[in-house]
Order: C-alpha cells, then structure tokens, then sequence
C-alpha cells in the first residue's frame, strides 16, 4: 500500500461512470434534481464526519468516509461536466499540477531545510499567483476557522501584537464593553461586541499556537460529559437540573470536573 500504481485509474474511472449513470435519463430521481447549490449542506456534512473519525483507531470506517467524501467532489464534477465546463479528469489534472508547481524543492532544483521553509516558499508561489492574500479568505469558512486565518494573514505582513499579553489585553477590553452593551439593552452593540470578544479570543489563541477550532470542540466535549455527569446524578435523587437549587447545579458541576 502506498505505492501511486496501486491506485488504479480503472477504479476511478467506475466511480464516475456510476456517477454519470445516476445523473442520466432513466437514473437516479434525486441524483438528477440536485444542483451545485442543493449539494452545499452534503458537501460540509461529509468533511465534518470524516472529521470525526479521523480521531479514531477506525480504519475501515475512516476509508468509507473518505468515499462518500470523494463521491461529492465526482458529484460536482459531473454537473460541471453536463454543462460543458470541466471533468473529474480536469479537476485531478489541475490539482496534479499545482502541487508539483508549488512543491519545487520535490520536483524542481530548489532546496527546503525545513518545514518553515516549505511554508514560506508556499506563500510566495501563491502570492506570485496572484492568491494566499487576506482578501482570499473564503467567506463561507465556519467563523471560528475564518478568524483565526484572517488574524494569522493580518499578522504576516506586520498587523500584530508582539505577544500575547497585547490579545489578552483586548479581550478584558471588549469584555468590558460587552458588558456596557447588555447594560444598554442594545441587541446590535450586543452582536457586535460579542462579536468584538471572540475575535480577540481567536488572537489569544493564534498567540498560544492553539487551534481555536480543536480548543472549542475539547470544550464542548467536556461540557457534555460533565453536563452528563450532573444530569444522572440528578436523575439518581429523581430530580432534573430545572428542579434544583443553582448551588447545587454547581457542586454537582465542580464533582463533575473533578473527575476529569
């Protein structure tokens, strides 16, 4: 395994002649009524679940996942196709292409001592192509990745605090006017800076080479446990968390992150 003969292009091939099967008359009826628009939810649907089990000792379950992932990129590729534009064939070309142009010291004469050199002459053979700039950001990122890609291309090019006491510093500013907004009642200066609050977190975060992204799902993850650990206890003395005390809720709470 692992050797680039091994993965034949028949297999591929079959895959898209699936594709183009389920999208011909006679075919699947809801395969030929998407359109690249209805095909949006799916798309991130299938990231996120390989997402998931990317973190576990799940080989098989890992691969399926994979599919149905690949199965959304053939998918667009056939719509495209239909309509006259490009093919699965052009999307592996073009990405074939692109990454022996932007890996020269693997394919070409240039020489890369380590990773930070790799990342470097990346940046520069993306700028050269005239993308990798803060404007290229994709908007339809989820917000906690955009944030913390913005906040990292602002700090290349000098829009930065030297450390991370300058973040940290920024978000007990806006805390404090966020509290200045719910003391107003104002919905729209509430959005803002709350808004305001969680961008200065992400740069707290970039600061500390912390993915904000993994930071908060181990935090919801923790939350669930321990929220699961408060409701049975609760459950135990036949009780639900609306039936207690505050105090209670928070003993339970600080016996649930004990066991952590």
């Amino acid at each position: 395994m692992g050797d680039p003969e091994e993965v034949r292009d028949p297999e591929l091939i079959e895959l898209a002649r699936i594709m183009a099967a389920l999208r011909a008359p006679g075919g699947c009826p809801w395969d030929r009524e998407q359109t690249l628009e209805s095909l949006r939810p799916y798309l991130l649907e299938e990231a996120y679940e390989v997402l998931e089990v990317m973190s576990s000792d799940d080989a098989n379950l890992h691969a399926e996942e994979l599919g149905d992932l690949l199965f959304q990129v053939v998918f667009q590729a056939q719509i495209r196709s239909e309509q006259g534009e490009f093919d699965l064939r052009d999307v592996v070309a073009a990405i074939s292409e692109k990454l022996t142009r932007r890996h020269p010291h693997v394919f070409g004469d240039e020489d890369a001592s380590d990773t930070d050199a790799v990342a470097a002459r990346w940046d520069e053979l993306k700028a050269q192509e005239g993308k990798g700039g803060i404007d290229d950001i994709p908007q339809a990122l989820p917000a906690l990745i955009r944030a913390a890609k913005v906040g990292k291309k602002a700090s290349k090019v000098g829009f930065d605090w030297p450390e991370v006491s300058g973040p940290l510093e920024k978000v007990e500013e806006e805390l404090g006017e966020l509290r200045q907004a719910i003391a107003s009642g104002d919905r729209d200066a509430l959005e803002h800076e709350l808004g305001d609050l969680l961008f200065a977190a992400v740069n707290v975060s970039r600061h500390l080479d912390v993915d904000p992204e993994l930071a908060l799902r181990a935090a919801t993850e923790r939350f669930l446990d321990r929220f699961a650990h408060v409701r049975d206890r609760l459950a135990q003395e036949g009780h639900a968390p609306k039936d207690v005390s505050l105090d209670r809720l928070d003993e339970l709470w600080n016996e649930a992150k004990a066991r952590d």
